[in-house]
């Protein structure tokens, strides 16, 4: 059962939570989370998922592996917090890493963050479809705990200026 959004109670504030990873659409959703929730005084949470290690039975490669996760995970949110920068953007972004399958885990913060209202995908364009979290969350019908922005991956600054 999900926890009430708390979002508009005193001393809450409304979060978009866009996740992040290396595809070309992922930036779009990250700009357009950002100039939303900078327009409407919300906050914003930037999550990596590091998949769950292969090899738990090596202790030394799954720690080795899993210090190699982190810092590619790092990267990633530096490299978005950079983005934000260039682009004048002023808000200060929750940075947010967790391993396991990336689904469990944003049904997880979800429901353990009761501020967060809405969460942003970026849509591929590829002719294999949006990509495998934006089917996933489709798949589930109506039982998501928020409502799902979906940004296309084609959608230009110009255009995601005007309806942010």
């Amino acid at each position: 059962m999900l926890k009430a959004r708390r979002a508009f109670d005193e001393g809450h504030q409304r979060k978009f939570l866009v996740i992040l990873d290396d595809t070309p659409e992922c930036e779009r959703a990250v700009v357009y989370a950002a100039r939303r929730a900078e327009r409407t005084g919300g906050g914003l949470s930037m999550l990596y998922v590091v998949p769950p290690s292969e090899f738990q039975h090596w202790l030394g490669v799954e720690e080795i592996m899993r210090a190699e996760a982190q810092a590619e995970a790092d990267a990633t949110v530096d490299r978005y917090v950079g983005l934000l920068r260039a682009r004048g953007l002023s808000l200060t972004p929750e940075r947010l890493v967790r391993e396991g399958t990336a689904l469990e885990e944003i049904t997880q913060l979800i429901h353990d963050d009761e501020d967060i209202a809405i969460l942003v995908l970026g849509a591929g364009l590829g002719k294999e479809g949006p990509g495998p979290l934006v089917s996933a969350i489709a798949a589930r019908g109506g039982g998501f705990p928020v409502p799902v922005t979906i940004v296309p991956g084609d959608m230009d600054d110009a255009t995601i200026e005007a309806i942010a």
